[in-house]
């Protein structure tokens, strides 16, 4: 009975800030249907530490897709849309949803399971960071398969200071995941796996994106879960 008050505040909970990121035009209505949908699951599978990794990338992403918008007008790189869409919802926490369903199904894999969802978000985070202020701090940009000089804003063009922001929020994510495991073990692996999914974005995004074979939630998804397949790769070896 107790499990089920917990499970109706959280799910009153997540449907009052679905209504406020509609209200205040962060989250289309589907987007944020699917926004509640998801960290119910994530909640039921993960609990309160998969909410709050949920809820530090959401932050994350609606500030670094706030901050400088009007420079990133300016520079024609307006980045993704503030009002985000149900596509990029799942886009981001897809990996993370499906891995909550996998503890629900196999509750003995729960650590494991919760580190892979972490690796997910470090890299959902990464991405957003890097992407949004890497186009406003970033100096020199380069493509990431030829490593030669690009403008800023394209797919697969990174740049020094855009991926140290991203570094920067695979370790916030890693920290949380800290903060609530009181495992110490899995924050290098975490910020690897960060680094790793959002470089692998942006390889996706040089290659099959700009080539039209996928679209960007693709990128994102894929790149969510080949953070994830890391994660366990390393704890696997580690």
């Amino acid at each position: 009975m107790l499990i089920q008050r917990t499970a109706l505040s959280v799910a009153i909970l997540l449907m009052a800030g679905g209504y406020f990121s509609v209200r205040f035009r962060k989250l289309t209505v589907g987007a944020a249907i699917t926004g509640v949908l998801c960290g119910i699951l994530i909640y039921l599978g993960i609990g309160d530490a998969g909410l709050a990794l949920l809820a530090a990338f959401f932050l994350c992403g609606t500030l670094a897709t706030i901050w400088g918008r009007k420079a990133k007008i300016q520079l024609d790189k307006p980045g993704d849309s503030i009002q985000r869409k149900p596509g990029q919802v799942l886009a981001n926490a897809g990996t993370a949803t499906i891995l909550s369903c996998a503890v629900i199904v196999f509750p003995d894999y729960k650590a494991v399971l919760l580190a892979m969802t972490a690796g997910s978000f470090a890299s959902a985070t990464a991405d957003t960071l890097s992407s949004e202020l890497g186009v406003l701090y970033g100096k020199r940009f380069y493509n990431c398969l030829s490593w030669r000089k690009e403008a800023k804003g394209l797919d697969g063009a990174i740049s020094l200071e855009g991926t140290l922001i991203g570094v920067a929020g695979a370790v916030l994510i890693a920290l949380i995941h800290r903060l609530f495991t009181g495992d110490s073990a899995y924050v290098l692996i975490l910020v690897f796996a960060g680094f790793a999914g959002n470089f692998s974005d942006s390889v996706l995004g040089a290659s099959l994106e700009r080539r039209n074979f996928l679209s960007n939630d693709g990128v994102n998804f894929l790149s969510t879960l080949f953070a994830a397949g890391i994660t366990l790769l390393l704890i696997s070896v580690f």
